[in-house]
């Protein structure tokens, strides 16, 4: 099964991966990859313009979506030539929904969180004015959308352990969804 993660900026999906990777899965983070493909310096100059301009947006991400999705695609057939494969591989893709890339995963889980809470979180963590944060939830799919569209969907909005928890949860019923795919063959 080829499964995804997505969400909105500031969800929680990096902390909701490292739950999974406790849980015995492995992850792969779209951003992970665009941060080997782009110095730091250079992401920020680039992003700075980006959220703000949805023509360079475009055409950066027309650049990088491409590389992106070859990764992932060798990544998942990687899988089948390993002698021990994880429980579960998990592509963790922030634009899944806007690249048009989930005919490609079996399951997709929404990571969402309200509004207020992304905003509040990318002021402190990533020290964004209201207005940054904003122009980068412009540049999303709204989360709630995103979960409408998804098969499981993360509530995010409460403390580590239930996210943690939560994260169990979803490798358990993806372990239940995998054994009922092995009964059906």
């Amino acid at each position: 099964m080829r499964i995804a993660v997505t969400g909105g900026i500031a969800c929680g999906k990096s902390r909701f991966a490292e739950a999974l990777r406790r849980c015995g899965a492995e992850t792969l983070d779209a951003d992970d990859i665009v941060h080997s493909l782009v110095p730091e310096e250079e992401r920020r100059r680039l992003a700075a313009v980006a959220f703000s301009d949805p023509a360079v947006r475009a055409a950066l991400e027309a650049r990088l979506h491409p590389l992106v999705a070859a990764r992932f695609d060798e990544w998942f057939g990687e899988a089948g030539r390993r002698t021990a494969p994880s429980r579960h591989r998990i592509a963790v893709i922030p634009l899944l929904f806007e690249a048009h890339w989930e005919w490609k995963y079996d399951i997709i889980c929404a990571v969402v969180c309200p509004r207020e809470m992304q905003i509040e979180r990318m002021m402190l963590r990533r020290g964004l004015s209201r207005r940054e944060a904003e122009d980068r939830l412009a540049a999303q799919m709204p989360v709630e959308e995103k979960a409408g569209k998804s098969h499981y969907v993360i509530r995010n909005d409460g403390s580590p352990e239930e996210l943690e928890r939560k994260a169990a949860e979803f490798v358990s019923w993806l372990d239940d969804m995998k054994d009922k795919e092995t009964k059906e063959r």
